[in-house]
């Protein structure tokens, strides 16, 4: 939970995020190797914070990499040896901010600052972003060490930028938010169907950026989307962590202060001019979804129309396949599976589970229950996540069953 902090906080401090990310893991080691006899210590942040700077200060020092490093090690010592735990907290500045707009600097490819950004502020495993991303876990290594050295190189400062440079730089870092945000949301693999630190983090990160770039609007549309999608989080998982689907969770555990705050931040974006963007016309249609008092009273054909905005801004094969889940419910299963059978030759979701899980739903309501049996245990196969594999193998059953 402390890694992204410390580690922008150190590579704010000595501008070396190889050292930084480094000195952070050593930190962890200690931790685990001094908590385990003397116990946690009052305030565990600040211990791993301590540690790791320490450790930072002596590898500079044992490997003698600058002058100006040699200066920073004096001046940083004398301040380590004054500090108070509660001095280590960085003030106003905001240091896991100031790693992710490093991670998402220009001088790096999309995929270079997807990758390092999922790695140092979401902390996913090297595993878990590959299967994000669709490429094998060697590749995702090789990117984040190439993408470290560019910004090595590049001399990129650990700073949130300028005014007149964040509107620029924006779009990168709110796809990495979300990115991190869906992970929490539905984690890609292990036992836990969601990661409610991942989706807090992603909602602290945005919520600053909102009061960093106040006259952005996909900001403010971010920041609702995850608002009104984070306050589904109780009703998503019942008693057993069973995943409980949309349209069957029970709305009186929404959590009502998040679907307020999302529909106030929504209201933002409505008052600032201009189309609608990616995250502004997700958002609309979240809050179609969090305005419903019940799953039938969900406007499904507004959602399809949103979805149909969506996919002319932001085309994409998911698009198409949330689209294609949408005009089902407001037109009909055979219109929904029109648009789904294109997709199936797409190379983007050979291996995204949820194109046969929304395929065997719509068979399933047709009737043609052996296919969907068939589509539902597909599935099952191609998620990594031990929740989502149960409740498909539970559908494939109930309808064998049936």
């Amino acid at each position: 939970m402390e890694s992204a902090k410390i580690i922008g906080a150190l590579a704010r401090m000595f501008g070396n995020l190889g050292l930084a990310e480094e000195s952070a893991q050593d930190a962890v080691v200690a931790a685990l190797e001094t908590w385990s006899v003397s116990g946690l210590p009052d305030n565990p942040g600040a211990w791993l914070m301590s540690v790791a700077k320490r450790g930072a200060i002596d590898r500079i020092r044992r490997d003698k990499v600058l002058d100006r490093k040699h200066q920073l090690v004096g001046s940083d010592a004398h301040a380590l040896s004054d500090t108070s735990p509660d001095s280590l907290e960085l003030g106003q500045r905001d240091d896991i901010l100031s790693l992710m707009f490093a991670a998402c600097h220009p001088v790096l490819s999309r995929e270079a600052r997807i990758t390092l950004t999922l790695r140092l502020i979401g902390g996913l495993s090297v595993e878990e972003i590959a299967r994000a991303s669709f490429v094998s876990p060697a590749a995702v290594a090789q990117r984040i060490v190439r993408a470290k050295r560019v910004l090595t190189a590049a001399n990129v400062p650990f700073e949130v930028p300028a005014a007149n440079e964040l509107a620029m730089r924006l779009s990168s870092v709110l796809e990495v938010i979300y990115l991190i945000f869906n992970e929490g949301y539905s984690a890609t693999a292990g036992h836990r169907l969601m990661r409610p630190e991942l989706c807090e983090d992603a909602l602290r990160l945005g919520r600053i950026l909102a009061g960093l770039a106040p006259s952005q609007p996909e900001v403010h549309a971010l920041v609702a989307l995850m608002e009104i999608q984070s306050s589904r989080t109780r009703a998503r998982v019942g008693r057993d962590g069973e995943l409980v689907p949309l349209l069957s969770q029970d709305r009186s555990r929404w959590d009502q202060l998040l679907i307020h705050r999302g529909l106030a931040a929504f209201a933002r974006v409505e008052k600032i001019p201009g189309p609608l963007g990616p995250y502004a016309l997700q958002a609309a249609i979240a809050t179609c979804h969090a305005r419903a008092r019940s799953a039938e009273e969900t406007n499904w054909a507004r959602i399809a129309a949103l979805y149909e905005a969506l996919a002319q801004t932001q085309p994409s094969p998911i698009v198409e396949l949330n689209r294609a889940v949408a005009v089902a419910k407001a037109y009909g299963a055979a219109a929904g599976l029109e648009i789904i059978e294109p997709l199936a030759s797409e190379p983007a979701l050979a291996h995204y589970h949820l194109l046969p899980s929304v395929r065997g739903d719509l068979l399933a309501e047709l009737g043609r229950h052996r296919e969907a049996v068939l589509e539902f245990e597909k599935a099952a196969v191609l998620t990594d996540n031990q929740k989502e594999r149960e409740f498909l193998l539970g559908r494939a059953r109930r309808l064998s069953n049936g």
